[in-house]
């Protein structure tokens, strides 16, 4: 239908354009005729000749034609529908570039409270490694030395703890003085207190007490505090290192973010809980994510920083790489029209407004002006546009445009003929 459609249209135009020709052609017999006459009759035949020539050679090189008219049959073939413009609310989106990123939580740095010489390690940059793995092993007399004192003070703590009892039963039979059992409870306390010392320097060690009842260890071993990837390694076999010295680092990339970077101008289309779909340079299927944080310090490149949560992520995603990020924004009220009315000439973009009808011998004609105009976000088959002059309401051609197009390209193809 739609094939029989424009053949007939293109007929028509034709045949509207060949008329045109012909009319153009009588009509410049006889003013030609005329100005034959009127030469011969001694009037100013050269000045007007030339004004007529201008005018000839503007249509040649010709402004593109911006009317068309249909005839009545035409208009029917059509099927032209006129509309006006439409408030519609249209969520736009923000095109950004970024990176990936590590979370300051999620990058660990290796280090130990007493220094040591490493005696082995595991330890390899890009090697996955697990919550309380052994990455490295340290030698030091200080931990024999704490270990001995350790046993010695619980030692030490029970004979204290079976004396005070002792004098506490003395006390009450007053067989001793009460001064003795009160110096044999400070004395229980002070044991007490220093033992408790002795097991948090233990467990600086990574060591626990029934560890240590067991036997005297001369080497700790330094496990990993989270997991993640090695990304840095600053220890190698017999190195001796300083207490607090920073061993290795991790990075636990299953918590991996998405770092934007938008223009100050967008910052007014952002929140948080936005959606925002990603695109890995490596990868060819999008993910998506979730505006987590908005910066509050613009750079100058008067841009901001945008962390994003990744809906879906795994240990596998390297922090750094680099990404396209598209940001939902946030819907606006706009002027829209159907796709349907917006025509595309070459690099730009039109509309057809009717100007109403007019009788002429053969029946009704219809004529159109075209405008051209500006368009902007685009949603379920309507367009922003932007027109440049006012447009009365219901004017507007939302159906049947191309068709006139269409008629207007044969119309100046025939007429350049």
């Amino acid at each position: 239908m739609k094939s029989y459609r424009f053949l007939l249209l293109l007929t028509l135009g034709l045949y509207l354009g060949s008329c045109q020709k012909k009319t153009s052609e009588t009509e410049h017999a006889g003013h030609s005729h005329e100005h034959g006459e009127a030469g011969h009759e001694g009037h100013d035949h050269e000045g007007h000749d030339h004004g007529d020539h201008d005018h000839h050679h503007d249509e040649e090189e010709g402004h593109e034609a911006e009317e068309a008219e249909l005839t009545e049959t035409q208009y029917k073939a059509a099927q032209i529908t006129l509309g006006s413009l439409q408030q519609k609310a249209i969520a736009g989106t923000i095109q950004v570039t970024g990176v990936l990123s590590m979370p300051p939580q999620q990058q660990i740095s290796i280090s130990f409270p007493y220094g040591g010489i490493v005696r082995s390690t595991t330890l390899l940059p890009g090697k996955w490694v697990n919550k309380g793995e052994v990455l490295l092993t340290l030698e030091n007399p200080e931990f024999i030395t704490l270990q001995q004192e350790y046993l010695e003070a619980q030692s030490q703590l029970d004979y204290t703890e079976k004396e005070n009892q002792r004098q506490s039963e003395l006390s009450r039979e007053n067989v001793s003085a009460a001064k003795t059992f009160q110096r044999s409870s400070a004395e229980l306390q002070g044991l007490q207190a220093r033992l408790q010392g002795l097991r948090q320097k233990l467990s600086l060690l990574q060591l626990t007490p029934a560890a240590v009842s067991k036997g005297i260890q001369n080497r700790i071993a330094v496990r990993a505090s989270s997991s993640g990837y090695v990304t840095h390694v600053n220890v190698n076999t017999g190195k001796a290192v300083q207490a607090n010295e920073m061993l290795a680092e991790l990075a636990d990339t299953r918590f991996v973010q998405a770092e934007l970077t938008v223009f100050e101008k967008d910052l007014s289309k952002l929140r948080t809980g936005q959606k925002v779909q990603l695109q890995l340079g490596h990868e060819t299927s999008p993910r998506t994510a979730t505006v987590l944080l908005i910066g509050r310090e613009i750079t100058p490149e008067r841009a901001v920083k945008v962390l994003c949560k990744l809906d879906q992520t795994n240990r596998d995603l390297v922090p750094g790489t680099y990404l396209t990020a598209q940001i939902s924004g946030g819907s606006t009220e706009v002027a829209t029209l159907p796709e349907s009315a917006v025509v595309r000439s070459g690099d730009k973009q039109y509309i057809f407004v009717s100007e109403g009808t007019h009788k002429e011998e053969g029946g009704t004609h219809y004529p159109f002006k075209r405008l051209e105009i500006q368009t902007g976000l685009a949603q379920n088959g309507f367009v922003e546009v932007k027109l440049p002059e006012a447009v009365k309401p219901n004017t507007i051609v939302v159906k049947g445009a191309y068709d006139l197009l269409s008629v207007m390209n044969n119309s100046e193809h025939g007429h350049s003929h």
